[in-house]
């Protein structure tokens, strides 16, 4: 059954939500995931650190929080636009559908971006039967909660075919090409001139 929740949230504020004091690049502020009662989500908030200690007792407590440093959102266009959707699109595309059967491919995909240093696990919480692993975005600061599905070894190597299958922007069929490999005869030598 998938959680009616958000598992991906906004990127990185411009400003404190407690003051409106704007963030200088390179300034450290905490980044803070909070229970969102009227979505049956989470919201992302983001402080001055300053502002973040002076919170009371009766202030909300977050779900997850982090120290990251602030920087700008670049929004250049990349002129050589790929045809096929990326890692980072897939992934950002499968939370916002949040179907229980993707689960497993948005691990993995968390994990591909991961390794290439594209998202850092900031945190993990337990939840009933399961962990939620919080990512953050190394350049958006967007955040993504995802379910860890304690994959079995043994099915790890389907999962990857998936994904890949996702990624490829025609998928290949193995007969295919051997059918082909076998109806084209081999290249014919032509004599030297």
């Amino acid at each position: 059954m998938a959680l009616n929740e958000s598992w991906h949230l906004r990127t990185r504020a411009r400003q404190c939500s407690a003051t409106g004091t704007p963030f200088i690049e390179g300034q450290p502020i905490i980044t803070a995931i909070f229970p969102d009662p009227e979505s049956s989500g989470y919201l992302r908030k983001d402080f001055l650190e300053e502002a973040w200690k002076q919170r009371g007792e009766e202030d909300e407590i977050p779900f997850s929080s982090w120290r990251t440093t602030y920087s700008p959102i670049l929004t250049t266009e990349n002129p050589q636009a790929v045809t096929k959707q990326s890692a980072e699109e897939l992934l950002r595309s499968l939370c916002e559908e949040d179907q229980e059967h993707t689960e497993n491919t948005r691990y993995i995909l968390a994990l591909m971006l991961e390794r290439q240093k594209l998202l850092r696990e900031t945190d993990s919480q337990p939840t009933s039967g399961s962990t939620l692993r919080i990512y953050e975005h190394r350049k958006t600061g967007e955040v993504f909660i995802i379910k860890d599905p304690n994959i079995a070894l043994d099915q790890v190597e389907k999962i990857q075919e998936e994904v890949i299958l996702l990624l490829s922007p025609q998928p290949v069929v193995m007969e295919e090409i051997v059918e082909a490999t076998e109806e084209t005869p081999p290249p014919q030598e032509e004599p030297a001139p």
